[in-house]
C-alpha cells in the first residue's frame, strides 16, 4: 500500500522559496502509469493543485503559478520535491502531496504546514 509523507520547515520567509518533500513508500515513483503531485489549501478556500511530476519524468503545472513552481524528484530516494518561489503570506497554506493512477483512487499525505512569516 502506497504511502506518501511531506515535509518541510515549517517557517519561511516573505520572499525566500519554500521547498518541500514529499517522501513514497509502499511504492516507485517511476511505475508505469503513476503521476505525483502537490496540493495547497489557503485557510477558507479550496484546494490549489500546483503541479504534478509523472512516471515518465514530465511535469506539469498549474498556469498560473507556473513560473512560480518547480516540480523534480529524485527516484534513488522516491522522493519527489516542490519548490515554490517568491513566497507571500498568502502562501502559508496547508500543503499536500499525492499520488494519482488512472486505476485507483488517489492517495494523499497527511498534510504539512506552511508559516510565512519574518
Amino acid at each position: 500500500q502506497v504511502q506518501l509523507q511531506e515535509s518541510g520547515p515549517g517557517l519561511v520567509r516573505p520572499s525566500q522559496t519554500l521547498s518541500l518533500t514529499c517522501t513514497v513508500s509502499g511504492g516507485s515513483i517511476t511505475t508505469r502509469n503513476t503521476w505525483w503531485g502537490w496540493i495547497r489549501q489557503p485557510p477558507g478556500k479550496g484546494l490549489e493543485y500546483l503541479g504534478i511530476i509523472g512516471y515518465d519524468a514530465i511535469g506539469y503545472y498549474n498556469p498560473s503559478l507556473k513560473s512560480h513552481t518547480s516540480i523534480s524528484r529524485d527516484t534513488s530516494k522516491n522522493q519527489f520535491f516542490l519548490q515554490l518561489n517568491s513566497v507571500t503570506p498568502e502562501n502559508a497554506p496547508v500543503y499536500y502531496c499525492a499520488r494519482w493512477t488512472p486505476e485507483q483512487l488517489a492517495v494523499w499525505g497527511q498534510q504539512t504546514l506552511v508559516t510565512v512569516s519574518s
